[in-house]
């Protein structure tokens, strides 16, 4: 999706640069008029990348990567379009032909269905080995996908997209992979560690999980409307969804510009007309029962929660959704480590909203990770294995969850949130708005 919701982006990769050929994408919605909407060409080199083995034996030419907007969509429209190139004797080279149906109106009220899951990666079709056999499942959530994408309209995946980790061809291997989701519904993603961390390169953590990328092939692949895809923080809407993007390889702290950007945001959206207020980032900021934070103690990214949770309770964030820890877990609707519901309330809420509920959705293809031997007050549902999320939001007062494991497709967790906009305004704790008795 484009910066606003009657734009889409079509991404290709090719091996025309623009003295060669020129990139276009030719599109039409039915019994409307063709059009043709240019696009800009883009690489990156192996002077781009910050390190081993991405600059050394992991390198190889991405070739030629084309983004084109088409603007003025018509609402809930279905559109068919191919890629292309003029070549420099004027002829024309096309791919197949894709559709894809545009985003509705942000607050307009009709069936709107996104997926959100995160550490993906890749897998080899002709059942060859994949390196280390670092993401089993990656294949089933795709291939559930794509048997689902009539009933799906979004997909989010909240990073950690191929674990190319340097090798630079697994960029193509994985777009291969998500094409035939990619190509039909708006294809959103986040900045995860296996996209950009490396040492003294500006990430908030000085590791090389991704092999030396520091973001450059992610930022370069995958279009997002943020103001600068080297920080990958945006805001999306898509109907009566809002949705606030967090990169949690950069620092969110309190008096950071992610941190500013996050309450504008969070801030900007009308919960009359969008009710559904989503926040998500790759490392959990917020609430797991994964095994390394449980022997930390924090049950946390480290310092995660310190300062954001003041804004999820401002703002009457409904789901925050994270990913990295290679599971899925649920809680109940919290605040401040307590949970803001009866215990015996987990698979409907109703009324004012008065904490926010909390989900690792991991599990999308990499190997998994333990559980913590110790149960948290807080969490609602644990699943070690390979699974996604679906929200679908059937008006401004009515929305359902559901987890779906990726092996059958079967919904193994669910609830529902049901509310008046009154409720999201009404007095909780830490989110009071000020008032005067005067008349």
């Amino acid at each position: 999706m484009g910066e606003t919701w009657d734009v889409m982006t079509v991404t290709w990769t090719s091996g025309y640069n623009i003295n060669e050929a020129v990139p276009l994408v030719e599109w039409e919605r039915t019994g409307g008029t063709t059009m043709q909407s240019p696009a800009g060409t883009f690489t990156y080199t192996r002077n781009h990348m910050c390190g081993a083995p991405a600059r050394t034996v992991g390198w190889r030419d991405p070739g030629f990567i084309h983004t084109s907007f088409l603007k003025d969509l018509w609402p809930n429209t279905v559109y068919t379009y191919r890629m292309g190139h003029i070549l420099s004797d004027g002829s024309y080279v096309w791919s197949k032909k894709f559709k894809f149906k545009s985003p509705p109106v942000p607050g307009e009220s009709s069936l709107q269905r996104v997926v959100i899951f995160g550490d993906m990666g890749k897998g080899e079709r002709d059942g060859s080995n994949e390196y280390a056999d670092y993401q089993p499942g990656a294949l089933n959530t795709t291939d559930q996908l794509i048997k689902d994408i009539d009933n799906i309209d979004a997909v989010f995946l909240i990073g950690d997209l191929p674990y190319a980790n340097g090798y630079v061809s697994q960029w193509d291997q994985f777009t291969a992979q998500v094409e035939p989701i990619a190509s039909a519904v708006p294809f959103m993603v986040a900045s995860g560690n296996h996209e950009r961390d490396a040492p003294d390169s500006g990430s908030f953590y000085a590791n090389n999980d991704s092999g030396g990328e520091c973001g450059v092939p992610a930022e370069t692949t995958f279009y997002v409307p943020a103001k600068n895809r080297a920080k990958f923080w945006y805001s999306t809407d898509y109907g009566m969804f809002h949705f606030c993007i967090a990169d949690t390889e950069h620092d969110w702290r309190a008096g950071t510009e992610q941190y500013r950007f996050l309450e504008e945001c969070l801030a900007s959206v009308n919960r009359h007309k969008q009710p559904w207020l989503i926040f998500a980032g790759h490392r959990p900021l917020g609430y797991s029962s994964n095994k390394w934070f449980g022997k930390e103690g924090s049950f946390e990214e480290p310092m995660g929660r310190d300062d954001l949770q003041r804004l999820w309770q401002k703002y009457r964030v409904d789901i925050a959704f994270w990913g990295h820890v290679h599971n899925y877990e649920r809680t109940c609707p919290i605040y401040q480590n307590q949970c803001v519901k009866s215990n015996d309330e987990t698979s409907h809420y109703s009324g004012v909203v008065n904490g926010t509920i909390h989900v690792v959705a991991g599990g999308g293809g990499s190997h998994l990770n333990e559980f913590s031997p110790l149960k948290t007050v807080w969490s609602i549902y644990r699943d070690y294995d390979f699974g996604f999320v679906k929200l679908t939001a059937y008006n401004h007062s009515y929305l359902k969850f559901e987890y779906k494991k990726s092996s059958d497709g079967r919904v193994y967790d669910s609830f529902t949130l049901s509310r008046d906009y009154k409720d999201v305004l009404s007095c909780v704790h830490d989110s009071c708005a000020p008032y005067t008795l005067a008349s």
